[in-house]
Formats: structure tokens, sequence, C-alpha cells
């Protein structure tokens, strides 16, 4: 019987003129014959896999590839026919849309289960085959089976396979009429306290002010008016609020939090239809005296969520914006729980997944609250900065920058009015001065006359002769002279440099040491490496290209200025082995953590001692340059120190007067205090007198 084969008709005649060729042995053109041959097969293959029936099982893995890459509009477009009747293309891709971005869908994987293929499936007009889908979701992995019903349909004079979906693809458990729902536990972030247990960052509440729109009447403008008006915000911000698509007329809707103590809630509430509600929000009790340093939380921005979204973060999460609230914020995060379920349409639920919710940590500092406040509130609104540190285990007990902004106003909603206000302020309250450095002037004095008793570069007892205030080594440095404030004794020994502050004395005592064993010297207080602290504090440097000439700049250097530049954390630190009897501490922030050693031995007892009781004559002394603070019940050892800043030498620059000082007979609190502006306020003695104000407050 004939058998009829749709390439015959190509492939017979090819045969037929090959056989001829062959049995005329004309052979010289079988080269071309051969090569005809094979591009009639390459076609013959082409139209075969063309005329290829569809297949049930590549519809299914094209259908699941748009799947994973949530290409939902041309999941629809697979769908069959008798499904696009029961739903619209928009209602499906705004269905899978919101459920997905609801659940915080991630790492989606959608595919089809291997199954042994049979040559008969295509010749089907209907046949289930399955897949399986894994996921990540706010409420944890989601992964499961199911089958996939697939229907043979005509489309364009072809045959095609379509996909009969239902709402149990999203979820096998999810009916016509059932909802998928998400209910969040919130977690509670961790809170920062103080070594006392006093809290610096809490969850407490605050107040939020809001319209309920249906009591307004007809006085809706005149209460936006007023609204806008006590509130500051302007009226047709309310009015988009008022217009939110959710809104309905028994609603609340907030308008703005405010703090529990502010004054306006009285009078909103006076206002009709305004309401106010209590509602949980982060609290900074310090305010503005430990802004910088405890930092607040705030929503997170585009930049941020994109860095972190990996890590849990959604586009409405706050997260730590600075200080210890940024530095700890993978601690101090809490981690909400989720329940991913189905309402079914007879009012039970079927749960899909669950994570419980996580708690932050509570972290313990080792910041004293009163010595935080004691000190931000004696520096009155000046631009400055302090450090104040236990100085037998290093513990930090206070760290202040000044002037500062309250947190509170970040945490319920900052307008652009007032940021622009601290902004631009001249004083730059939301700059963080302690995470900077300064020339620390002559406060350096004791840890150069340190360093050059360690070396043999000066003795206790030896004076130099000094006459006048300029003073030169020779004429080689032109009209370049070292000046001292006032016309001190002629014959000054070490004592007398400290009380006099004399910058001549410790020029000489710089150009004796030298450059190498200046630069070593310091390197042992820990100059040109950053601190062992979490904080980001920067390194202090004694030159900008990290090494010292003799001349000039070796002479400036040796009395705190030239290119010399100090963190005050790091300046208070140095004062350290004055108390240890020589061992330079650690800084230590978090409560609990042992005393450790920053640099071991740095100078010996005998140094340690000879240095401290030279400070406490700097302020016990009535010529002493720190006598200002000459306290009876409190005696005080200390160190002032007058930072000029200008342009060149010979000419008049801005001044930072600072302080460091500790009471010499309980050793437990050494503050360094550093204060800008100072140059019609007596120079140093503005820092001495705001010191002596905080040590007598606190004991």
């Amino acid at each position: 019987m004939f058998s009829y084969h749709p390439f015959r008709w190509i492939i017979f005649p090819v045969h037929d003129i090959v056989e001829r060729e062959q049995k005329k042995g004309d052979w010289k053109h079988m080269g071309n014959v051969r090569w005809v041959l094979a591009l009639i097969s390459f076609l013959a293959i082409t139209l075969f896999s063309c005329s290829k029936p569809p297949s049930p099982h590549d519809a299914l893995k094209t259908y699941t590839s748009y799947w994973t890459k949530q290409q939902f509009a041309k999941m629809y477009d697979m769908l069959s026919e008798e499904t696009k009747k029961t739903v619209g293309k928009e209602q499906f891709v705004d269905r899978y849309k919101k459920i997905y971005g609801d659940i915080q869908v991630s790492h989606l994987s959608v595919a089809p289960v291997p199954v042994q293929t049979d040559k008969k499936d295509s010749d089907k007009t209907e046949i289930s085959l399955p897949f399986s889908v894994k996921m990540d979701t706010v409420a944890g992995p989601v992964q499961f089976r199911h089958e996939a019903k697939l229907v043979k349909e005509q489309s364009n004079d072809k045959e095609q396979w379509r996909i009969k979906w239902d709402p149990s693809y999203i979820f096998p458990q999810l009916g016509p009429n059932d909802k998928v729902r998400l209910n969040i536990t919130p977690g509670k972030r961790g809170e920062i306290i103080d070594r006392n247990g006093q809290p610096l960052a809490m969850n407490g509440t605050a107040y939020e002010i809001g319209v309920i729109p249906g009591q307004m009447g007809d006085n809706a403008e005149t209460i936006k008016q007023k609204l806008a008006s006590l509130l500051g915000v302007s009226p047709e911000i309310i009015t988009e609020k008022l217009n939110a698509p959710w809104v309905r007329p028994d609603y609340f809707v907030p308008i703005q939090k405010v703090s529990k103590t502010d004054k306006r809630v009285e009078e909103a509430r006076r206002i009709q239809a305004v309401a106010v509600k209590e509602t949980p929000e982060r609290e900074y009790p310090l305010g503005a005296a430990a802004a910088h340093l405890v930092g607040y939380v705030g929503t997170i921005t585009k930049e941020e969520w994109e860095a972190k979204k990996d890590e849990g973060y959604s586009p409405t999460s706050r997260i730590g914006k600075r200080g210890l609230e940024e530095l700890w914020e993978g601690r101090l995060r809490a981690h909400d729980g989720a329940r991913l379920y189905i309402e079914k349409a007879d009012g039970s639920t079927v749960t899909i997944a669950e994570t419980k919710p996580r708690d932050g940590e509570t972290i313990a500092v080792t910041i004293d609250a009163k010595v935080q406040q004691a000190i931000y509130r004696e520096m009155k609104g000046r631009a400055g900065t302090a450090a104040a540190i236990h100085p037998q285990t290093g513990e930090i007990l206070a760290l202040v920058s000044s002037p500062s902004f309250d947190p509170n106003r970040f945490v319920l909603g900052l307008s652009s009015s007032e940021y622009a206000k601290w902004q631009n302020d001249p004083l730059r309250p939301l700059v963080n001065r302690f995470a900077a450095t300064y020339a620390p002037g002559s406060a350096i004095k004791p840890i150069i006359a340190a360093i050059a008793l360690e070396q043999g570069a000066i003795t206790p007892k030896e004076t130099k002769t000094i006459h006048g205030r300029r003073w030169q080594p020779d004429r080689s440095w032109g009209n370049y002279f070292i000046t001292r404030v006032h016309d001190g004794p002629e014959r000054v020994d070490l004592t007398k440099a400290l009380v006099y502050s004399d910058n001549i004395y410790f020029a000489m005592a710089g150009l004796e040491l030298g450059p190498e064993r200046m630069e070593s010297g310091l390197r042992s207080f820990g100059f040109g490496e950053k601190p062992p602290f979490p904080y980001p504090i920067p390194a202090s440097r004694f030159s900008n290209s990290g090494s010292l000439k003799t001349g000039p700049q070796l002479a400036d250097t040796a009395y705190g200025q030239g290119e010399m530049q100090m963190s005050i954390l790091h300046l208070a630190a140095a004062y350290t082995p004055f108390v240890t009897g020589g061992d330079l501490l650690q800084p230590v922030l978090e409560k609990g953590q042992p005393k450790t050693v920053w640099k071991q031995g740095v100078i010996s007892s005998q140094t340690a001692a000879i240095v401290a009781g030279d400070l406490v004559r700097v302020v016990a002394d009535p010529n002493g340059t720190a006598h200002d603070a000459y306290i009876k019940s409190i005696p005080l050892a200390g160190k002032t120190g007058t930072a000029e800043l200008k342009q060149e030498k010979g000419t008049q620059g801005k001044e930072n007067g600072l302080f460091v000082a500790y009471p010499a007979d309980r050793r437990d609190l050494l503050l360094a205090l550093l204060i800008e502006g100072v140059e019609n306020d007596g120079g140093s003695r503005y820092a001495v007198n705001a010191a002596k104000r905080i040590f007598t407050s606190l004991r």
C-alpha cells in the first residue's frame, strides 16, 4: 500500500539524480550533489520541526518562567479562553501584585515538576501537570506543589496549550471566595540605657493629632485652616490626607505626631472634629543633651532600603539614623512577627506561614545621664564638645556636642522649615563635634612633658632661661618667633612651665627631643591610630604628612599648634596614664566591658607622678592658668589650652578654649572640655569656669 510522506517530493528526485550520476560514472559533479543533499536535508528537518505538534510540557515551562519573573501580564496571556471569561487581565495582574507586594515575596521560584513524558500527551485535549512553588515572605518561607490544568485551544489557525487557572494557583488552600490575609505582630526595638538604668532611647508614646471627617459638617475649610495654623503645616497637606482612598467618614485620619508634653495638644482638642490619640513611639528623654551620641530612628530611605532589603527591611521600615541607634542597628532592631493565612468564605482560617516577633537587644552603656546633662547644660549652647571618662577604668561617662538638636522632633516628623533652620544655623547644631578633631593647644603640654621626661630631653628640676615673650633659636628662622602669652619668670623649670603654660619652654623641649623621638612618643600615646572604639571617631595626627620636620613645625607641635589635631575623646584618654601610673586606657562605652589597656606602660610611674603633681599646681597655684577652677573642697588637677585658628602667623584669628581636669582626691571623673570662639571671653578661662560649674554640680 502506498504510504504518503510529506517530504517524499523532495527526497525522491534527489535520489534519482544521484543514481543517474553514479551510473554515468560522472563523479566530477558529485561534490555539488552532496552539497545540495545537505541543504535539502536541513530544510526537511526544519520543516519537520515547524510542524511538530505543541507540547503541554513546553507551555507549562514557559508559564512558570513568566511566573518566576513575576511577569503577570504574560502569564494572563497564556490563560484559557474559559478562564479569561471569569477574570479580567487587570484584575488578574493587580491581584498577584497586591498579594505578592503585601507579603513581600522574594526569591520566588516556580518550575514544572519533572514527570515521564508520553508522545501521546500532545494528542490530548486536556492534561494535568505538577509544578512546585518556593518563595520567601514576611511570614517566612512558603513552599508547595500543585497541579496545573492545561487545555488545547485553537488560536489563529494554530493549536496551543492554555492554562486553566483558578485562585488555588496562588495558594492551594485559596478558594474562589477566600481572601489572603496578613497579620503583623510588631517586635519591640531594643532600648539604650545608661549605667544606672536610666533610658537614653526608649519605647515610649506620643500623641497623634488627627481629624474625623464625618464630624466636620459644614466647617471643613475653617477646621483645616485652624489645625494647619496650629501644627505649622499647609491646609493642602491636611486635605490630601483626608482625601486618601482608605478614608471613611468615621475613621481617625492622623495629621501629625507631637510629644506628650506639647502644649498644642489641649488647643487641638478644642477644635471641632479634631481628636488626639496616644501612639507608640521612640522617645529620647535627654533630648538635645545626648542627640549626637544616641541618634534617632527614622523611615528608611530608598538608598538604605536598596542596600538592606535582603536583610528583611521593607520600604516602610524604620532604621537608626545617627549615633548609637545607627551604630547598633543590628542589635537594637526588632523583627516583627507575621502570620500569612487564608480567610475562608465560612470565616475559618488556614495558616500558610508564620513567624514569631523577636525583640531587639537592650544595651546598657557606661554613660552617666546625670554627667551628660550637666556638661551640656553648663556649655550654655556655646559651640564646643566634651568627653568625660572614668580615668581608672576608661569607661566613658559622657560624650557631648553643643549646640545640638532635639532628636524627638525627627521621630515625630520634622518639617522642612524646622530642618532648614537647624541646617542654616551658623553654630551648626547638626554637626557632631566629638567626632571631629581640633588643635589641642596647650592641653597637650602634659603629654609632651611626659615624653620629654621619658626620653631624657628634660628633667623636672632643670631650668631654661627665657627672656621676654618672643623667642627663636637663631636667625635662620627669619621673622618666625615662638611667643608666650605673659611675661613669666626668666628661669623656668617643668612645674613653672606647666603652671604658666609657657610655649617657649615646650618649644625648646620639642626641639631638644627632635622629630624622631617626638613622633615615637606621640605614637605611643595613640597618635596616627584610630582609637579602638566602636564609634566612628577619626585618628588624631601630629602632622598632615605623618612626619615632623625640625624647625618651626616641630616647635609648634610641642605646644599643640602646627598641624596637630586630636579628638576630644582621645585628649581625655591621653591623660589616663597620669592616673593609672603609666597605662593609656582604652575608652569603653558598653557597660560590663572589662577595663582594657590601649597602650601599656607608655610612661613610667615616676613620670606619671611628676606630671600629675604639676597638674594639681596648675589649678592650686594663684599664678596657674587654671586657678579659676580652684575649689577648696574639690582639689582639681588639670591643664588649660588655647588653640589659635588663623590663616598666617602674626594675624588675629578665632580661638578655642580647652580644659582637661579631674579631682585629684577621688580620680573618678576626667573631663576634657572645648569651647569654640572664646577669643573675646578670656580664652581658656571660659572653659575653666564652665568645668568648675560642672564639677561643683556633680558633687
